[in-house]
């Protein structure tokens, strides 16, 4: 992994083969209704796989199902594999038909997959210390009572700014250098808590279900702020430490401390650097943009793409998801006479549909040329659960 310097989380015991999550053994062929399936267990993964696999785009077009079916094939093929989700509105959970927890936590015992839905308030609390902590910073601020009744005990009451705080009227630092909530709070959270899984020593691989289009690119805009941010913090604890101890000295309070929570703050800065550089590697980072064959989806698409290109991050791949087509004309993985595929001799809607995709796929591949695309067929079942997560793994290939 690269060095993003973080402390791993704790290991999760591990108990006994068998998994208790209500996930299905990978050497499983059949499925409730015992229909057999002729898949393998996995499948290919090489070395020349990027670390960190990031999934983009719009809500709706099936992020999360393409992020939980790259983690699964990863991990099936023996690599330690993370999923996590940044998106507010999480689904992991009823992709794969398991309890998610927030943080990251072992879901199969057969094989080496993690995942973790990020919970932005309960990142806000962990955080607190960081970046605030005033009694007087608004509700849903970074320093906001919300967060800092629990994470602040036991830390600097000023929010590290060694008293800066209530000599400027008690409220946390957030207030001060944003003019009240922060906004983009959950993406902030989002990218702190990316940065500690992105190097934990624990997982080779980390795949990434982002926010639907408007909340990644926030996302992606958060290290330049979050820096530009931290050197303002900085500057003002160095501008200001002088005079408060000045202040304290006459009045005969305690001395404050030299750092508080400066060393975090300059850490946050290098790390932040160090995962903008990250992403903008290819060799590390493979940014996957999904959309569905449609022009509005398509045109969204390139927008994102294009604004992907000006913040340096490579494309490598463009999945269209939920094309009307038959399984066997995207992949000879699996027994596609199972599925069912859309009547186009009969059935009229299926025929406009098709007509209406046709013109989206013929788009996009003009528009997307040079990069890799991928077509996932549109199933008449609800992609849920391994079985149907393996099948679209194969289209991915």
């Amino acid at each position: 992994m690269s060095s993003i310097d973080v402390e791993a989380v704790d290991e999760v015991e591990e108990g006994s083969t068998e998994p208790d999550d209500g996930s299905v053994d990978p050497t499983d062929e059949s499925d409730d209704d015992g229909v057999e399936v002729d898949v393998e267990p996995g499948i290919e993964i090489t070395s020349d796989t990027p670390e960190y696999v990031l999934y983009g785009g719009k809500g709706g077009v099936g992020k999360t199902t393409m992020a939980a079916a790259t983690a699964l094939a990863s991990a099936e093929s023996g690599t330690k594999t993370l999923v996590v989700s940044t998106d507010p509105a999480h689904s992991l959970s009823d992709t794969f038909e398991a309890d998610i927890s927030p943080r990251p936590e072992r879901i199969r015992e057969d094989v080496p997959l993690y995942a973790a839905e990020i919970d932005p308030d309960d990142a806000m609390e962990e955080n607190a210390a960081m970046f605030g902590g005033g009694a007087g910073a608004e509700p849903g601020s970074a320093g906001g009572p919300e967060m800092s009744a629990e994470a602040g005990a036991g830390t600097d009451p000023q929010g590290g700014l060694g008293g800066l705080g209530d000599l400027l009227g008690g409220d946390g630092p957030m207030d001060m250098l944003m003019g009240g909530s922060m906004p983009g709070s959950d993406e902030a959270v989002a990218i702190q808590k990316l940065i500690e899984y992105m190097d934990d020593p624990r997982f080779d691989r980390v795949v990434v279900d982002t926010a639907p289009t408007g909340h990644t690119l926030r996302l992606l805009e958060l290290p330049e702020i979050m820096d530009t941010m931290v050197g303002r913090v900085l500057a003002m604890r160095e501008r200001f430490s002088g005079m408060l101890d000045g202040v304290k000295g006459m009045f005969g309070g305690e001395d404050v401390p030299d750092e508080g929570g400066v060393d975090e703050l300059r850490e946050l800065s290098e790390r932040i650097e160090r995962l903008r550089e990250t992403l903008r590697d290819p060799a590390q980072t493979d940014f996957r943009v999904v959309m569905v064959p449609e022009e509005m989806s398509v045109f969204e698409s390139q927008r994102l793409v294009d604004q992907l290109r000006e913040f340096e991050i490579p494309v490598g791949t463009v999945v269209v998801n939920k094309v009307m087509e038959d399984l066997a004309d995207v992949t000879d993985d699996v027994d596609a006479d199972q599925f069912v595929t859309p009547n186009l001799d009969s059935c009229e809607f299926c025929q406009r549909r098709w007509d209406v995709q046709q013109e989206a796929l013929q788009s996009a591949h003009e528009l997307f040329r040079g990069h890799d695309i991928k077509r996932v067929p549109l199933f008449a079942d609800e992609v849920r659960g391994e079985r149907m997560l393996r099948t679209v793994a194969r289209c991915l290939k």
